[in-house]
C-alpha cells in the first residue's frame, strides 16, 4: 500500500457510519452480511448504506458478491491488513518494545480462538 491508498482508506474510515460498517463486517467474518441486515446492524437507511459501501469499496476496504438476489458484503481483509502494515512498516526504529503493544493487541484480537493465543 502506498501513501495515496492509505489516505483514501483513512478518509473512508473517517466517517462514523463507514467505520461502523467496517467493524460490523469484520465481526461478521468471511461469510459476510446481506445489505439489508448490514443496514439494520449499523442503523442507517439502505440508500445511505449504498453510498458508504461505494466509498469503502473504492478505498479497498469492502468487497461484495452476489448470492441469488442478495448482495453480500465482506470486509476486504487484504486491504485492512495492508493498511495496518502501512502504519507499522517503519515501527520500532530498532526498539521492539515500542511496537509490542500493537503486535500483542493484534495477536489477542477476538477473532483468535483462545487456544491459539500466546
Amino acid at each position: 500500500m502506498d501513501e495515496r491508498q492509505a489516505l483514501a482508506a483513512f478518509a473512508a474510515l473517517g466517517q462514523e457510519h463507514r467505520l461502523r460498517v467496517v467493524r460490523a463486517l469484520v465481526a461478521a467474518g468471511p461469510d459476510g452480511v446481506a445489505a439489508g441486515a448490514l443496514a439494520d446492524a449499523v442503523g442507517i437507511a439502505g440508500n445511505t448504506l449504498s453510498f458508504h459501501l461505494k466509498e469503502l469499496a473504492h478505498a479497498g476496504l469492502v468487497a461484495s458478491r452476489r448470492e441469488g438476489r442478495s448482495v453480500i458484503y465482506t470486509a476486504a481483509y487484504a486491504g485492512l491488513s495492508d493498511l495496518i502494515r502501512f502504519l507499522m512498516r517503519d515501527c520500532c526504529q530498532g526498539r521492539p518494545e515500542v511496537c509490542a503493544p500493537a503486535v500483542e493487541a493484534l495477536a489477542l484480537a477476538a477473532c483468535c480462538p483462545a487456544g491459539d493465543r500466546p
